[in-house]
């Protein structure tokens, strides 16, 4: 059954209440302050989760990276967060580097993009990453982090790496060793490539005893029991496999405290919490256990350790799926442990995909049903992706991140969770159990009690975006405003034009909101009052992308099979060469149509006459030497007068005894009109005397002085428009995704000799399952023969992941 939106179950304290003697009065008070608490603090620091599902684990040089962006709410998984923005981006592991980064719409929680891998990417180890300006208030260890490996065609499947130095931790249970206490301790050891290493050990005792010994069972993790002795400290040593002997640092013991033991395995419905505490003068100590999921509070227990400890149990049928938080408060309400379980009620969708025949020929049309029902087999309304990969070129990788593992599991632990969907495999006995083992050897570090009971809650220093957010500073003459200024933007391309107004702070500081446009955008931005515009000056500020830690031993993250990655770097190699002989072809086809025709200088639609007796041609050095345009004319054209300066200038031309006609891109003017243009918006003056103005009657009898302007020219570029004052430049919008293309081998088709082996067989990011819970997909498979892999991911509205997988052969 769904989770309910409680922040505290009520009913289930009632539970616990009858299996619990002894309590303190204030019991209900502290339910409701801790409720309140963490209410609040999700109420100012909410977290958002983003997922990708990506079309397959490894690629070429050339090749495509096809991603489907989920972006959801933390708490419930609600498929619709607030952030309507995010930043998909692509680290070259061995340097940091950013090697491109998308901006992607997303709407209803829902976006899709692609990197296209140029032969320019060098080859090796990158992380696709995923986040929203929001998800950077908090830790990058919460940002979606995925392995990928991008090949070169002349690479091959290198030797494995030998393990390397190996770091050993241990995790006492509830976070301390208590001497005297009988524990259980957890460990987890990796080697430098950052994978669980399997190893076998011992704990000796200052007097050289050995104490304890431990073998990992499950990816370099394990636990034993243990009893720490007052006074008493220890060291840890593992064997390897060459016989030598490594010591390790083993936890300190304290001679008071509190220890907690948690089993989540002997009971289905139930969890048994064990407390026990060592603290001087004190006899029986009133205590609280608090669990939440996600930040909601699920329960709250409440009790007295005496001297033969307190047990609870705690009935866990009404816990949402994934990971719960059990905490332990001492009678001053601070928290002394903290442990985490994982629930696992099987709560998530059901994904079954079925293609339409057993097998299939080469080239053959496949159909595939998609159906999806919750828990109880009902049909479900929900966004799904899948793709389709040919098996004889990618090796799916074991037990692999899927969208399941990651909204229940990595997302809410810090650090690298290795092989995530095998604890979720049901045909794996022992995952329960190897599950508890990671529960015990990662902490939840998404907020720190701390914070939470503190009185103040830092602000958020980043904001929710929901659109692209413009962001500058503005200067005068090189130096900070001292006053707020407003600023007049214009924004433009081939589908939009918008003009918009904003003003600065006192500093000189401007942003704006909540753009919303795809691709890019030609931005000019200015000062709104004449008063001192052409000293201003501005600088947009750059996306500022997280910085990406550095691996420093590269390694392949993807695991590769010698003769599936031969075939999938030949394949790619010929499809390639394929597209770029098309292309080639194309070129020359084009180079070799020759046309001849004199060329035709097209008529300015601005000028009534078809010659001038003068052009003053206008550049930006001689604008800067002077204020108008009567100013320019001074002295460089010949029988042209100008007397004085500014607005007061008095123009003639020789033979001629009053001023001439005004003439602004084909228009007739006044002269105030003419000195008052920015000279940096003039492209050419143009004198006509004589004979040359009758075209302009009686009006032109003295002369026409025709005045042109860059932004009369309808071709004109602003981009190439330097104005003091003015900033002209291009701005990033939203990435604009491409469709996957699928090609169609239907019998009235002409026949295609080009060979088809696509590694990606098909891609369909925004599928979406109807009342009865099914989506239906159809396309063409390549040339290849032997085994396709098909993966659908799943999330409903209501924030229930599923994930499914199928196969089927071609022959």
């Amino acid at each position: 059954m769904p989770w309910k939106k409680n922040f505290v179950n009520y009913a289930f304290i009632a539970a616990i209440t009858l299996l619990i003697t002894a309590f303190q009065s204030s019991g209900e008070d502290f339910i409701q302050f801790i409720s309140n608490k963490l209410h609040r603090y999700r109420e100012v620091l909410p977290v958002e989760k983003a997922y990708l599902h990506l079309d397959k684990p490894y690629y070429v040089t050339g090749d495509t990276l096809w991603f489907k962006a989920y972006l959801t709410e933390g708490s419930l998984h609600l498929a619709d967060s607030a952030s309507n923005l995010l930043y998909v981006d692509l680290i070259e592991q061995h340097s940091g580097r950013n090697a491109a980064l998308k901006r992607v719409q997303m709407t209803g929680g829902i976006g899709r993009g692609e990197f296209v891998l140029n032969d320019s990417l060098p080859p090796g180890a990158y992380t696709i990453r995923a986040y929203t300006n929001w998800m950077r208030n908090a830790s990058e260890d919460f940002f979606f982090r995925k392995n990928v490996y991008v090949f070169n065609h002349e690479e091959k499947v290198a030797a494995d790496t030998p393990a390397g130095k190996i770091d050993l931790q241990f995790f006492p249970e509830g976070g301390q060793l208590v001497a005297d206490i009988n524990t259980r301790v957890a460990f987890k050891a990796v080697n430098e490539a950052g994978f669980g290493q399997d190893v076998t050990g011992f704990v000796l005792a200052q007097s050289g005893d050995t104490v304890a010994s431990f073998r990992s069972e499950h990816l370099g993790m394990g636990r034993f029991q243990f009893e720490p002795k007052t006074g008493e400290s220890y060291r840890a040593f593992i064997k390897e496999a060459d016989g030598k002997v490594t010591p390790f640092a083993f936890p300190k013991v304290h001679d008071n405290g509190f220890t907690m033991v948690v089993d989540n395995l002997s009971n289905t419905l139930k969890m048994r919490v064990i407390c026990y505490a060592k603290i001087p003068g004190k006899t029986e100590i009133p205590v609280h256990v608090v669990g939440h999921a996600r930040g909601i509070v699920a329960f709250v227990a409440n009790g007295k350790i005496g001297s033969r400890g307190l047990m609870m149990q705690l009935p866990t049928a009404e816990l949402p799926d994934g990971i719960t938080h059990l905490t332990l408060f001492d009678d001053g309400n601070r928290p002394v442990c903290q442990r985490l379980v994982f629930i696992n009620h099987s709560r998530s969708l059901n994904v079954h995909i079925k293609p339409s025949k057993p097998e299939y020929k080469p080239r053959e049309k496949v159909d595939v049903e998609v159906t999806v029902t919750d828990s109880a087999g009902k049909p479900v309304e929900a966004n799904l992706s899948l793709s389709v990969t040919d098996a004889g070129q990618i090796l799916q990788q074991p037990f692999d991140q899927n969208i399941v593992s990651y909204l229940l599991l990595s997302s809410d632990l810090k650090g690298f969770t290795e092989q995530p969907a095998y604890y979720f495999d049901p045909a794996k006995s022992e995952r329960k159990i190897h599950l508890d083992y990671l529960m015990m050897t990662h902490g939840w570090a998404r907020f720190k009690w701390e914070e939470v009971l503190g009185d103040s809650i830092p602000p958020a220093k980043r904001y929710v975006e929901q659109g692209i957010t413009l962001e500058g500073d503005v200067k005068r003459n090189n130096k900070k405003l001292t006053e707020k200024t407003a600023l007049s933007l214009f924004l433009s391309n081939d589908s939009l034009s918008t003009f918009m107004t904003t003003e600065t702070d006192e500093t000189g500081h401007f942003t704006v909101y909540n753009l919303a446009f795809s691709d890019s955008l030609q931005l000019r931005i200015q000062g709104m009052n004449k008063k001192g515009n052409q000293s201003l000056s501005f600088t947009l500020n750059p996306f500022d992308a997280p910085r990406a830690s550095v691996v420093k031993i590269p390694f392949k993250p993807v695991t590769v099979d010698a003769r599936q990655l031969a075939d999938f770097l030949k394949n790619a190699a010929r499809d390639q060469e394929i597209s770029k002989k098309i292309r080639e072809n194309r070129e020359r086809l084009l180079r070799e149509v020759t046309i001849k025709a004199k060329k035709e200088t097209p008529r300015d639609s601005r000028k009534l006459y078809n010659s001038a007796d003068a052009t003053l041609k206008v550049t930006p050095q001689m604008a800067s030497g002077y204020m108008t345009v009567l100013d320019m004319l001074q002295g460089r054209v010949a029988g042209v007068s100008v007397m004085g300066s500014g607005m007061n200038a008095v123009v003639s031309i020789r033979g001629n005894r009053g001023e001439p006609l005004f003439v602004l891109d084909g228009m007739p003017v006044d002269k105030a009109l003419i000195t008052s243009l920015n000279v940096y918006d003039v492209e050419s003056i143009d004198v006509l005397k004589g004979p040359s103005a009758a075209i302009y009657g009686s009006r032109g009898g003295n002369g026409v002085i025709s005045v042109l302007t860059k932004r009369g020219n309808e071709n004109y570029d602003y981009s190439q428009d330097i104005v003091p004052g003015v900033l002209v430049t291009k701005i990033a919008g939203f990435h604009t995704p491409r469709e996957f293309y699928s090609p169609k081998y239907t019998p009235t088709s002409p026949p295609d000799q080009n060979p088809d082996f696509r590694s990606t067989i098909f891609w369909a990011p925004l599928l979406k399952t109807g009342r009865d819970g099914k989506a239906r997909v159809s396309y063409y498979h390549s040339d290849a023969t032997g085994q396709a892999d098909i993966l659908a991911e799943v999330l409903s509205p209501a924030g229930q992941p599923g994930f499914g997988k199928s196969v089927y052969p071609v022959r």
